[in-house]
C-alpha cells in the first residue's frame, strides 16, 4: 500500500528544521511539530493495527492549514498528499 510511504515522507520532512521559505509560507516551529506529531500518530495506528483502521481516521489538515494561514509550498503539499492518501484509502476500505 502506498499510504505508509506518503506518511513516512511527510514525517521525515516535518522533522527537519524550517527554512526561510517555510517560515515565509506561514509555518512556525510549533505548527510543524504539531502536524508532524498528528501524522506520526496516524502512521503508528496503521502500522500497529493494520490499514483497515484508516476508516476511523478523520484528517482535517486542509482546514488546519487554512486556519493557520499557511500558504502553498513544499510542506503544505506534503501534508495535502497525506490527507488525500488517507481519504482515498478510507474510500477503498
Amino acid at each position: 500500500m502506498a499510504l505508509l510511504p506518503v506518511l513516512d515522507e511527510a514525517v521525515a520532512a516535518l522533522k527537519a528544521p524550517l527554512g526561510e521559505e517555510d517560515r515565509a509560507q506561514g509555518w512556525t516551529d510549533d505548527l510543524r511539530r504539531e502536524v508532524q506529531a498528528e501524522i506520526s500518530i496516524y502512521r503508528s495506528v496503521l502500522r500497529r493495527h493494520g490499514t483497515g483502521m484508516v476508516r476511523h481516521l478523520r484528517p482535517r489538515f486542509d482546514e488546519w492549514m487554512e486556519h493557520e494561514g499557511v500558504q502553498p509550498g513544499h510542506l503544505r503539499n506534503l501534508v495535502a498528499d497525506v490527507q488525500r492518501s488517507l481519504t482515498e484509502a478510507r474510500a477503498t476500505t
